[in-house]
């Protein structure tokens, strides 16, 4: 039987169980870590898995998921090290964390997987950047993919690009919510009850994601699609440039992905 540890049993450590259990895996087939007793308790009451220690998670499965804060991820490597079976896949979602970093504290030969997640995972939306370590195979690819399905899409990318996908999509959504946040408090600041405006721009980044999605549409083009010459949006688009939004960005994503490569 396949078993899959899940160490780790944080928000997105929850979530991919509870991804496994839809994507088909029935509860005898995960064990989880948690520290917390009570948290464990009701991980056990929620899910029906077995709560254990990392070490004897880690010595029932075949594939690992390690879904801890990256501060974390040296002192949970030294301690399942000694307990890795010969062949398990080793899935690191800690951002940062190399696949060097992975198989010098694993037994060698051990294959790893490195994944950038992001939190829209929590609503079967997220977004998995995978990247293969030295022993890595097709299939072990394969499996991670299949694992992190029912939550998200997948993308395999080279791992030297692992930094700048941190800062686009492990980053991103906190962009996004930071510009909905900008734009109902314009919203209250033009007049509208705060749940108007919240509902509005809500379902206008809704409406806006999936036209994109669905179309396959360059976002300059559909943008060009509302801006009017001289209309409103073209007012404001104006206002933007003047104040460098666009430049803004770039810089703050700048620093995101060398905030990523400083945690390696």
């Amino acid at each position: 039987m396949s078993v899959v540890a899940v160490l780790g049993a944080g928000v997105m450590g929850e979530t991919l169980v509870a991804g496994l259990l839809r994507g088909g895996r029935r509860p005898s087939e995960i064990v989880l870590s948690e520290r917390r007793e009570e948290r464990a308790v009701e991980l056990r009451e929620r899910y029906g898995t077995e709560v254990l220690s990392n070490r004897d998670a880690v010595a029932k499965a075949d594939t690992v998921l390690v879904v801890v804060k990256p501060q974390d991820m040296q002192d949970v490597l030294e301690e399942i090290a000694p307990v890795v079976p010969d062949g398990t896949l080793v899935v690191s979602l800690a951002a940062g964390i190399t696949t060097a970093t992975l198989e010098a504290a694993l037994p060698a030969g051990t294959p790893v997987i490195r994944v950038m997640p992001n939190t829209p995972a929590l609503v079967d939306e997220g977004m998995f950047a995978i990247s293969r370590g030295t022993h890595c195979t097709e299939e072990h690819l394969v499996r991670t993919e299949q694992l992190l399905a029912p939550t998200g899409k997948t993308l395999r990318v080279p791992e030297k690009q692992q930094d700048a996908v941190t800062a686009i999509s492990g980053s991103g959504p906190a962009y996004i919510f930071f510009v909905v946040e900008s734009m109902i408090e314009a919203g209250v600041h033009l007049g509208l009850p705060r749940s108007t405006a919240t509902e509005l721009v809500v379902q206008t980044f809704v409406g806006s994601a999936k036209l994109m999605s669905e179309t396959g549409e360059h976002p300059t083009i559909l943008r060009e699609q509302v801006t009017s010459p001289g209309g409103t949006t073209a007012a404001a688009i104006r206002e933007l440039e003047d104040h460098k939004v666009r430049a803004a960005f770039l810089s703050a994503i700048e620093a995101a992905r060398n905030r990523s490569r400083d945690l390696a």
